[in-house]
């Protein structure tokens, strides 16, 4: 039995859930988000708690049993609390800014990059380096902040690049030189 797979899901008091077969819709107070569960697994509803099991004992529906439970348990979060992924901007010159609801960064090209964030997203820039990308869809967050640090992702000489908050960037020693 997968340890992840069997353990409830707590619903809060400010969220409905909705069970249509396959197919789970959770509205609460930061928006509204549905997916269609794999077949190998059901959920069902126990007063304020969901339970995520598997229809039979077979290799895909051990497989899917937590991968089901985590992404309902994210759905929850999402719409209950939200998520946020930071992101900070290493390099001399190097600025991000926030343009209405586009994202204009300066990171060594000849240009600005703009990038305009998906319905549900929201995108913020703290001391001009510090990028917060915030909503209630984790993959969507999570894919956004991604492509914003695909933008210029950290070098290993010097470390300039955008990067994820916390994120260790292993650094490399340059040329030897002539002695």
């Amino acid at each position: 039995m997968s340890r992840i797979g069997k353990r409830p899901i707590a619903i809060p008091a400010k969220v409905q859930v909705t069970l249509d077969g396959s197919q789970v819709t959770v509205k609460g107070p930061k928006g509204e988000l549905s997916r269609e569960l794999p077949s190998a697994v059901t959920i069902e509803q126990e007063g304020d708690t969901l339970l995520v099991k598997r229809k039979d004992d077979s290799r895909t529906a051990r497989q899917m049993h937590g991968l089901a439970r985590t992404l309902v348990a994210n759905m929850v979060d999402g719409v209950s609390q939200g998520f946020q992924r930071r992101l900070e901007i290493q390099g001399v010159g190097y600025r991000a800014a926030v343009q209405g609801r586009n994202l204009t960064l300066n990171v060594g090209y000849s240009h600005p990059v703009q990038i305009e964030p998906p319905e549900g997203i929201q995108i913020a820039v703290e001391n001009n380096t510090n990028v917060i990308v915030t909503g209630f869809d984790k993959e969507l967050v999570g894919n956004t902040a991604a492509k914003i640090r695909d933008v210029r992702p950290p070098e290993p000489y010097k470390g300039k690049g955008i990067r994820y908050s916390g994120e260790f960037v292993r650094r490399k020693a340059g040329k030897a030189g002539k002695k």
